[in-house]
């Protein structure tokens, strides 16, 4: 007796019982250690949300409060008291060593600016160098502020490469002042025609900048 063939259907509704069937024996070997997966995972997750929002997150708001009186006393030009503070009130150094950038990457900025200001070279290329922040006019600040310490440790290479970043990261009115104290380095390594590079490009693009109603008088001095 000839055997009837299955039709399509019922080839397919096998081939469905049989994956179903194969997974049912999957899930009854491994049970246990997918459920203890799964709990883990939720474990995870539940922590990670903990930590966010009874830890995190008031540490930041914590933190972003100690940094207005060291922001104020910045602004003032009181720049010990924003870095060291003064036992009442923090200042940038405490606040990284106590929150890091809870209260925003600015605050290697903000420290390594106050050491600049103090004379302390290297421990502002140290600040200076850890801020990582996107916003370009500040991080194009910050390139230049890095620019003034190593001039300030005699490392005028590193000075000129910290210039042209900075210089590269503004494209604004800010990046004339960079190319001037660009030009000024590149002079001290007795690169005139670099220098004058930097002056002429000041001339050119930044005419309506404060350092070009001066710029014709660099120039004059390194084409002598």
């Amino acid at each position: 007796m000839a055997t009837k063939s299955k039709t399509k259907e019922e080839v397919r509704q096998e081939q469905v019982e049989t994956s179903v069937s194969k997974f049912e024996q999957f899930y009854n070997d491994y049970k246990k250690i997918l459920w203890g997966v799964l709990i883990g995972v939720i474990v995870i997750w539940l922590a990670i949300l903990g930590y966010q929002r009874f830890i995190y997150q008031p540490k930041c708001a914590e933190a972003q409060e100690q940094t207005f009186p060291a922001e104020n006393n910045f602004q003032q030009g009181n720049y010990e008291l924003a870095l060291n503070g003064d036992g009442n009130v923090l200042g940038f150094a405490e606040i990284i060593d106590t929150y890091g950038t809870k209260s925003g990457k600015a605050v290697y900025a903000y420290a390594g600016i106050c050491e600049l200001r103090l004379g302390n070279y290297e421990n502002a290329v140290s600040y200076l160098k850890k801020y990582n922040g996107k916003e370009p006019i500040l991080a194009a600040r910050v390139l230049a502020c890095l620019g003034d310490a190593y001039v300030g440790l005699e490392n005028y290479d590193e000075a000129v490469a910290a210039y042209k970043k900075a210089v590269a990261k503004a494209d604004n009115a800010y990046a004339a002042a960079y190319l001037v104290k660009e030009g000024l380095v590149l002079e001290k390594l007795g690169k005139k025609a670099e220098a004058l590079d930097c002056y002429k490009t000041v001339k050119d693009k930044y005419p309506q900048s404060i350092e070009a109603y001066d710029i014709d008088r660099y120039i004059s001095a390194v084409e002598e």
